[in-house]
């Protein structure tokens, strides 16, 4: 209640306690019975609260973006089947589902493209996670440039993009089998690389922590790495770089 209080006298415009009280408290009182919708989000972070679909019903991950759609202006649902995104339709019309990515897309208004981010696949096997992170890239308000298939087998493929790369405010790096391309990038430009590992591979790969291994040990700067087939959570992080970039240089 203090904390409330002082939000309403710091305020210009002069918020009652009990206004601050209903706004913090918006859309709770009808939610369903096993989630707890987390409206403010995009208030803290700068984009809506996202769905994780393993694990949750067709119509749990439906009756959560119905919800969620009460307040946000996008909705996403992550690692969707096409069965979620059939739910979803019935109560998001608009909803569309990107296949490739396995995302549900809701745009109430879509937020305006600014910067870039460059989103590189070592291979073609690495799509699926590249279309994750080039999807929720899109969705988070970032121009995108994906450059696919230019794994290290063939160095010559990603040197061809050096321009590209360069221009962009950041980098995600997608690869499986050693995991290299990470560190070939961080070595070409001084942009951040989000590293990420995905599950591709022969059985020494071990499903993906061969490569997670390889690019926490690179030996180029500029290198951050997240969890194996995180193509999302590369995203975020991208996101937010290429925002704060974007802001900058006006």
């Amino acid at each position: 209640m203090a904390a409330l209080k002082a939000i309403a006298m710091a305020d210009e415009t002069q918020v009652t306690i009990a206004d601050a009280l209903e706004q913090w408290t918006q859309g709770r009182r009808d939610e369903p019975a096993y989630a707890t919708i987390d409206h403010e989000r995009t208030t803290r972070t700068g984009f809506p609260e996202v769905i994780f679909c393993p694990g949750k019903s067709d119509q749990q991950i439906a009756e959560i973006a119905a919800e969620l759609a009460r307040t946000a202006t996008v909705v996403m649902a992550t690692r969707a089947s096409q069965g979620a995104f059939e739910a979803v339709r019935v109560r998001l019309p608009q909803a569309v589902f990107h296949d490739e990515a396995r995302i549900i897309a809701w745009e109430k208004q879509a937020l305006p493209r600014v910067g870039c981010v460059a989103v590189v696949s070592a291979g073609t096997s690495d799509g699926a996670v590249a279309a994750e992170a080039a999807v929720s890239l899109d969705l988070m308000g970032n121009n995108v440039s994906r450059i696919n298939d230019v794994g290290v087998a063939g160095l010559h493929r990603v040197l061809n993009h050096r321009d590209l790369l360069n221009n962009a405010n950041a980098i995600v790096a997608v690869a499986g089998m050693d995991g290299a391309l990470p560190s070939v990038i961080a070595g070409l430009t001084n942009k951040p690389v989000i590293a990420t590992p995905t599950s591709v591979g022969y059985g020494a790969s071990f499903q993906g922590i061969a490569a997670l291994l390889a690019m926490l040990n690179s030996c180029a700067v500029g290198v951050s790495v997240v969890n194996i087939d995180n193509g999302f959570g590369a995203a975020c992080v991208a996101s937010r770089i290429n925002h704060i970039a974007a802001k900058a240089n006006g």
